[in-house]
């Protein structure tokens, strides 16, 4: 090809994909080298194909207690084998849609892998890792995102011991399972394993499952887990990992106490790893640390011309975040006559979408009390909103913690079957530093559930009136 382009961009996940069409947009020549399925890990391993499955748990269970609806549903099975194959379906359709869209705004698609070599050329690679092609540009961003990473030690061999991508693709469900780590990852795929039958098992280094949500939210999910038989074990650690023909064994130590758990499969789920090997950046001498990619709060490397955007850049690892990282990069490269905005990593959504799913935004309690303020906090419990009782789904509550002092919403956080669709309006009003009387005098429309917000900031005056 020995074509040049405004831009290249390695990987077409939310963060790549989203840069290359605002780049388009923009009238930039744009290129995206894509090593494996358009998409990315999200589209296609990871955030929509797990909400797919999910979807068929919560399907199966409503069928299980349909008669509490007075609608009788008798001899509901699972066949797992579809479920995955709908899974499948739904990642495809999107990994197709993302092709359409880079194809509808000119943007040159490229399979392989890109190898940095110089400020501004790419080697293309095939999948030996024969160069094929090389190519230029003005402008390059890196959007190769993460990868699950292991237990030192331990290799993940996806047969008795498997990674999140492995989950979603078994053919056979397992009768039982070890999930290793309770961050969102491992308790999605508790929630949805549990639900169609398997036993669950989750194990937890920290105190609680969910470590990064507020306390008080993350014991009320514990709870209901437990309701539905999971077995869960905090503050313990993984020793050891010993894999067998057809099961594993997974030996814990949990205070004073000695655990060896068995069960088919172990998942491990304690996070990702960088994939920043291999693609130039030692050689160029692109600074990193730890692998993750160091940046400006343009997403600017050390080298001017050269941006990283998304998981590849560190935490928060999250698709929305990679999108609007990627939408800032570039309205920084193309040298557009406005104000550029910046991210502000304290107003960032975070949603884990088990049953009930949990939302949050900001501070929790313990980290706002911990960085000085003095705080109001208010509550309101969905056992007490009309529209959650209608649809048998009172399970939870919301949780806003505001700033005694100015009254701005420092962190929101419901614990709801829907939450994860309640987070975006405490989103809008903590990005623009709005008040608990602005929330309050916010009318909300009656039934819904959107009510337990404006209740909840009431409840922070003292002003409630369903509780």
């Amino acid at each position: 090809m020995n074509e040049h382009f405004d831009l290249i961009i390695l990987g077409s996940g939310p963060g790549g994909y989203v840069a290359a069409i605002r780049a388009a947009q923009l009238k930039l020549k744009v290129a995206v080298i894509e090593k494996k399925d358009f998409g990315g890990i999200c589209l296609n391993w990871g955030c929509i194909p797990t909400k797919a499955l999910l979807r068929s748990a919560e399907i199966y269970q409503l069928l299980k207690h349909s008669n509490d609806f007075g609608v009788k549903s008798e001899n509901v099975e699972i066949d797992f084998p579809k479920i995955i194959q709908r899974r499948r379906r739904v990642a495809n359709r999107l990994s197709k849609g993302v092709q359409y869209l880079l194809k509808k705004n000119a943007i040159t698609s490229i399979k392989g892998t890109g190898k940095i070599v110089s400020q501004r050329e790419i080697f293309v690679l095939d999948e030996n890792g024969k160069e094929v092609d090389s190519i230029t540009a003005d402008h390059i961003i890196i959007a190769t995102g993460a990868s699950p990473r292991s237990i030192p030690g331990v290799t993940i061999d996806e047969h008795t011991i498997i990674s999140s991508k492995k989950a979603m693709s078994l053919s056979v469900q397992p009768k039982s399972l070890i999930i290793i780590g309770a961050g969102a990852i491992g308790i999605e795929f508790a929630y949805f394993y549990n639900s169609i039958g398997t036993n669950v098992t989750v194990v937890e280094m920290m105190p609680s499952i969910l470590p990064q949500e507020d306390k008080e939210i993350s014991n009320i999910l514990e709870k209901q887990f437990l309701k539905q038989k999971i077995t869960i074990h905090t503050n313990s650690k993984v020793e050891h990992i010993i894999p067998g023909d057809s099961a594993v064994t997974v030996q814990v130590s949990k205070q004073q106490d000695k655990l060896d758990l068995k069960a088919d499969i172990a998942l491990i789920a304690i996070g990702v790893k960088p994939n920043s090997q291999n693609i130039g950046l030692e050689d160029l001498g692109i600074e990193t640390d730890h692998g993750w990619i160091k940046t400006n709060k343009y997403y600017q490397t050390n080298f001017e011309n050269i941006y990283a955007i998304g998981d590849v850049i560190g935490a928060p690892w999250l698709a929305h975040v990679a999108s609007m990282e990627g939408i800032i990069a570039i309205e920084h490269l193309s040298n557009q006559q406005k104000q550029i905005p910046v991210l502000d990593y304290t107003s960032i959504p975070a949603c884990t979408y088990c049953k009930p799913q949990i939302a949050s935004i900001g501070l929790t309690e313990e980290q706002a009390i911990e960085r000085g303020h003095e705080i109001e906090i208010g509550r309101f419990p969905f056992q007490a909103n009309g529209k959650a009782l209608a649809l048998g789904e009172h399970t939870g509550l919301t949780k806003l913690i505001f700033d005694k002092s100015n009254r701005n919403l420092l962190g929101a956080h419901i614990i709801h079957a829907e939450a994860t669709e309640l987070i975006a309006e405490l989103s809008l009003f903590k990005t623009n530093n709005l008040t608990v009387n602005n929330l309050m005098n916010t009318l909300h429309p009656h039934p819904t559930l959107s009510e337990s917000i404006s209740e909840a900031a009431a409840d922070a005056l003292n002003e409630a009136i369903h509780i």
